[in-house]
């Protein structure tokens, strides 16, 4: 066995060509430091993985003392119009039906809107709400009351104006495919406070995932242990998490020893961090397969919280994700985003019309955000939760048409020039409007805030220093916050 095992090694010796050699330095021996990190601490955390190199103060983490321990992100996958929420415009309305004006279309690019289109008033009413008296439409009673909770971000702005590349950009500070997400740089920072569930959660909910698919929550160039882990609020949390009736938990430890075994002996042979990932989730695997299931039952939870909620266990909705983070957060679950599909109100059908679709989408959402964000504050969760809301770019202030012709259902187009988030929790300053928009909503113009602006200050608030944190990557120390566009904290929002 012993000459048989020598002549393994000289035959995989043999195989490590100059070219395998660079192409594996290439993703760094960095990279297999970090492995060898990890093997060192056990494992024992796998949503934690290994905090970065800490050759200098840079990656001696957090940076300063947080504000936030964790971050519950609410995406609004197609974007929903301000116009129709929360950024009140009555000069908008005394302009409904005229033609727009050429200066308004000089120099735009537009997804669907060709030719003149006819300016489009509020299709709601607002009201003033709470203590700050901010403006608030109809299609959210329940939010109203939570307003004063809420720092609305109401200068929002964007450079892409389809669906893919500004759910990227929003998400992972690059509008092209291959860069790390928010969740997966949390991760890779401040590891996971949890020992038996994914430090990184997602769970979707409208019947169909982001235009930008699982990039959103994916890890890019960082480990691949950081990316997110996508759960069901339906079924089994993940899909195969049961033993098979004719398997017990004791078998399926002794098999997984041996997996680890030889995953264990690979990884010595060939430094590729991406094997320690695998060992890492399979044993995150295993504790999921006793404590996911207590974490992702409702029927825990009493008649009055699932009435406060408006939840069904047992069916996919947002009300029931929203319910889950809130259990997430308790069971110290690090970063937690909620994706919810279908508010990309063109009009082109009643199921996409602000006269239609858009109803149902306030409706399925307004219960259970304030439900949220009551629940967390009375938990005393909510001075350290971080809750973040918002599409990827807002909507025009033109009604959209197609071809040049007016549509049955009435929409906006797509506007990356202005749109509203908003945060609560997590060292926000609560109830105030940061930032202004045109008198029409058209463009942001006072303390504007980028996408890299966002993300520089829920890092900071996460206590990083979003320049600090850094990976080599194609020769440059990447951010989040990116390193070729310029980005600010906004600390004004800061309490």
């Amino acid at each position: 066995m012993k000459n048989l095992h020598d002549q393994v090694q000289q035959e995989y010796a043999r195989l490590q060509t100059r070219k395998h050699f660079l192409k594996n330095c290439s993703m760094g021996l960095a990279g297999i430091w970090l492995g060898g990190r990890s093997i060192a601490a056990g494992l024992s955390d796998a949503g934690a993985a290994t905090q970065p190199d800490s050759h200098d103060d840079s990656h001696a983490l957090p940076h300063f003392a947080p504000r936030a321990k964790r971050v519950i992100f609410l995406h609004m996958a197609g974007s929903p119009s301000q116009l129709e929420l929360f950024d009140y415009k009555p000069a908008l309305q005394q302009l409904d039906g005229q033609d727009c004006p050429a200066s308004f279309l000089e120099g735009k690019r537009f997804a669907f809107i060709q030719g003149v289109p006819k300016m489009l008033g509020p299709q709601y009413p607002f009201r003033q709400c709470g203590d700050s008296g901010a403006w608030v439409s109809d299609r959210m009673p329940h939010f109203q009351s939570v307003v004063d909770e809420v720092c609305f971000v109401k200068s929002m702005h964007t450079s892409q104006f389809n669906h893919g590349p500004a759910q990227l950009l929003l998400h992972t500070g690059n509008q092209n495919l291959g860069s790390a997400s928010f969740g997966a740089w949390t991760m890779y920072g401040l590891g996971s406070e949890s020992e038996n569930l994914p430090g990184f959660i997602v769970l979707v909910s409208g019947g169909k995932t982001p235009s930008a698919g699982k990039s959103v929550w994916g890890s890019g160039f960082l480990p691949s242990v950081y990316q997110g882990v996508q759960c069901r609020s339906k079924g089994d949390p993940v899909l195969y998490l049961s033993n098979p009736d004719s398997v017990s938990m004791q078998q399926r430890r002794r098999a997984l020893d041996a997996i680890n075994r030889i995953n264990q002996q690979t990884f010595n042979e060939t430094g590729d961090p991406e094997i320690l990932t695998r060992i890492s989730q399979y044993e995150m695997a295993f504790r999921m397969q006793t404590h996911a299931a207590e974490a992702f039952d409702l029927q825990q939870e009493d008649k009055a919280t699932h009435a406060l909620y408006g939840t069904e266990p047992g069916k996919e909705s947002f009300g029931n994700n929203c319910l889950l983070a809130r259990r997430l957060a308790e069971r110290g679950v690090r970063f937690i985003q909620l994706f919810h599909w279908g508010w990309d109100s063109h009009g082109a059908a009643e199921s996409e019309a602000l006269n239609g679709g858009f109803k149902t989408r306030c409706e399925e959402v307004d219960r259970p955000i304030a439900a949220l964000l009551n629940d967390l504050r009375q938990r005393g969760l909510l001075e350290d939760t971080l809750v973040v809301w918002g599409g990827e770019f807002g909507r025009t202030p033109m009604r959209e048409n197609r071809g040049g012709r007016e549509m049955k259902f009435v929409g906006r187009d797509h506007n990356p020039g202005a749109f509203t988030m908003w945060m609560a929790g997590g060292g926000i300053k609560p109830g105030i409007s940061y930032g202004e928009t045109d008198e029409i909503g058209y463009e942001a113009i006072v303390d504007k805030v980028s996408p890299h602006d966002l993300h520089a200050t829920l890092q900071h608030l996460l206590g990083i220093d979003h320049k600090r944190l850094t990976y080599m990557h194609q020769g440059l120390p990447q951010r989040l916050s990116n390193v070729t566009q310029p980005s600010r904290v906004v600390k004004e929002i800061m309490a």
